[in-house]
């Protein structure tokens, strides 16, 4: 009975008025918005502001989110949309001195919470079928539309066109449970509809948010609904996000084992020169539940959730964490998890996660003084193997679909390059919307089908000036086979914000040079997928053949002190040779962080003398030795 009564008339209009209201659907993703807008007597600057934080507008070619939402409305369907919880198939901590067991299975999925299933909400009101709410977009702006105002009307709200009145509705939208999180969301939704905005969408809709600089009635929501936010006590996040301490594991494990992080004293100990962004591959409650487990094999500093962007914190930024598979990294890094896959379904990521998890590594970055370049701000598909026998076997994530672009323009530190057409370094940096390359893979029950055309982030490149010439190869990745167009390869990828050495120019194509060879990528100046970028690289020295290239900037032998075994300085598979040229990203120190103890007291840091440089050598960072090099400007 209740649930017929939760039906709205809509839903119970005959077949025939369903069918002639849906021939009369909107020509335009804007005229979808207004339309939904009169219909539902939501102001349309509300609708559009939801939207924006939730989808950028964007359809996604009815693909799902990272946390199950689809469509502009971000209407979420988890129960049908199934994917694995949090999983780590190598050694996160990546240090040999201490190699972790095998991972062990994934857990069993928690029950879905009603905020990853607002779309049976959105059917019950609007009569729609779940396909249509997901795929076609004009019906799932009105299913987006008619949840705003069941929020409205369940508190005790008018449907009035003053859009402030609806600040409470808009955080009920966000389907958080802290009351941090609802507001974040809300506040960034207001400050979308003040301010305005316009953009072309992901599949060449123009759409346009008038500002609406006054609003009013805002204040009264925020105490009627307890959303005046406080920061919890010892949470390490700016004041304008939400933020919670959910503490990882730290635990001693008989007979003589601990879990499953180390102690530190950042920065005194170490400087944090890196912040790692993953994405979970599961659920943020499932995947924080691991976090909590002595035994799991992984932790990281914070998880970020896609709905509304709210975060937990679970390590002290002091302290390290198990998170990038090579303990160089690890201990000089902060780890950010963020719910979502790399590639089940081709999702793709909130605006809300973007914002919230932009601001957070701004705050970050200003705290620890890490540059805000993609030299520094790495995906985990960017860290280095630690040995040639690890390298294979290191991550990919957050994949080709994690807009670098957008997310250092929220950071306040857009990417930007310098110099002229000829400069000798260019910077990666497709157009997101509009750049679509093939990938395979996305779905995990077809493996080896294609993946639906979606924005990324990455260019692939050739052996050759032409479109039909074979993926560059990577030894390390696949030592006696070929590169592929999976989307959980990037053997032969160069992504956003890489600055890389041209080698060679050719009509509508440039050369860079890449992991050894020559790689050709289309470059039109119609359409560049690359900007001028000038800046130091690096070349071997005269007279030396061939230089070393390595996963960590190790101390030499005579640096370490009686006790602790010294860790070998091992090349990698790769060598840069003479003639090569690879930017430069500035010195990395020679340290080792030794903690294989539960006692922060038995802690050290080995430092030793030799010099290392870090260099884009490929999609990864790795290091050589400066006195292998020499430095020139690129021009």
């Amino acid at each position: 009975m209740r649930r017929l009564l939760a039906i709205s008339v809509v839903a119970l209009l005959p077949l025939s008025n369903v069918t002639s209201a849906r021939a009369a659907e909107p020509a335009d993703r804007q005229q979808a918005f207004a339309a939904a807008a009169r219909e539902f007597k939501v102001p349309e600057s509300v609708l559009l502001g939801v939207s924006y934080l939730q989808s950028r507008w964007d359809a996604h070619a009815g693909q799902p989110s990272s946390d199950a939402g689809f469509g502009p409305m971000h209407l979420t369907d988890a129960a049908a949309f199934s994917g694995s919880n949090h999983h780590d198939d190598g050694d996160a901590r990546g240090d040999e001195a201490r190699p972790l067991p095998a991972p062990k299975p994934a857990t069993a999925p928690a029950e879905i919470p009603a905020s990853l299933r607002t779309m049976e909400r959105a059917a019950q009101l609007t009569g729609e079928s779940h396909e249509r709410l997901r795929t076609d977009d004009a019906a799932n702006i009105r299913g987006g539309a008619a949840l705003l105002a069941d929020y409205q009307k369940a508190l005790g709200a008018p449907l009035s066109d003053e859009a402030g009145e609806w600040y409470g509705a808009v955080a009920r939208y966000s389907g958080a449970e802290e009351s941090g999180a609802a507001k974040f969301f809300a506040d960034e939704v207001f400050a979308t509809i003040k301010d305005g905005a316009a953009r072309k969408t992901d599949d060449g809709q123009q759409v346009k948010l008038n500002a609406v600089p006054e609003l009013t009635k805002i204040e009264k929501w925020l105490d009627k609904l307890g959303l005046r936010h406080t920061r919890p006590d010892g949470v390490e996040c700016p004041a304008s996000i939400s933020c919670e301490w959910i503490p990882a594991a730290y635990q001693e494990l008989p007979p003589d084992d601990y879990g499953h992080y180390d102690l530190a004293n950042r920065p005194i100990s170490q400087k944090v020169d890196y912040i790692i962004i993953h994405d979970m591959e599961g659920y943020f409650l499932p995947s924080i539940r691991l976090n909590q487990d002595p035994n799991y094999g992984a932790s990281w500093h914070y998880s970020v959730r896609s709905t509304d962007g709210h975060i937990a914190q679970h390590i002290k930024t002091k302290d390290v964490g198990w998170q990038a598979g090579n303990w160089y990294i690890n201990a000089k890094s902060i780890g950010i998890e963020h719910e979502g896959f790399l590639a089940e379904g081709s999702t793709w990521y909130t605006e809300a996660m973007y914002r919230s998890s932009a601001r957070l590594v701004r705050y970050l970055a200003f705290k620890h003084g890490v540059p805000l370049d993609r030299a520094h701000i790495l995906g985990h598909d960017n860290v280095p193997g630690t040995l040639p026998t690890t390298v294979r076997g290191m991550h990919e994530d957050p994949g080709p679909f994690w807009d670098w672009a957008h997310y250092f323009e929220l950071m306040g530190a857009p990417l930007r390059g310098f110099g002229g057409p000829k400069s000798g370094s260019v910077m990666i940096k497709p157009d997101f919307d509009t750049n679509k390359p093939y990938f395979y893979g996305c779905d995990r029950k077809n493996p080896e089908a294609a993946c639906p055309p979606l924005p990324a982030h990455t260019v692939w490149l050739r052996t050759e000036p032409r479109a039909d010439a074979p993926l560059v190869k990577d030894i390390g990745k696949h030592p006696t086979g070929e590169s592929l167009y999976s989307v959980y390869d990037h053997s032969a990828r160069a992504s956003t914000g890489q600055r890389f050495a041209v080698a060679d120019r050719q009509g509508d194509w440039t050369a860079i040079w890449y992991l050894g060879q020559k790689a050709w990528f289309h470059n039109p100046a119609s359409a560049p997928t690359a900007v001028p970028s000038a800046g130091l690289v690096v070349t071997p020295k005269p007279g030396k053949a061939t230089v070393p290239v390595y996963g960590r900037a190790y101390p030499e032998q005579e640096a370490y002190p009686e006790g602790i075994p010294y860790q070998a300085v091992t090349p990698l598979q790769y060598t840069l040779s003479a003639g090569e040229k690879y930017t430069l990203a500035g010195p990395a120190p020679a340290e080792y962080y030794r903690a294989v103890t539960f006692n922060l007291e038995d802690h050290k840091v080995v430092r030793g003398k030799t010099k290392y440089l870090q260099i884009q050598f490929g999609h990864r960072v790795m290091y050589v030795k400066a006195d292998d090099v020499r430095v020139t400007l690129s021009g």
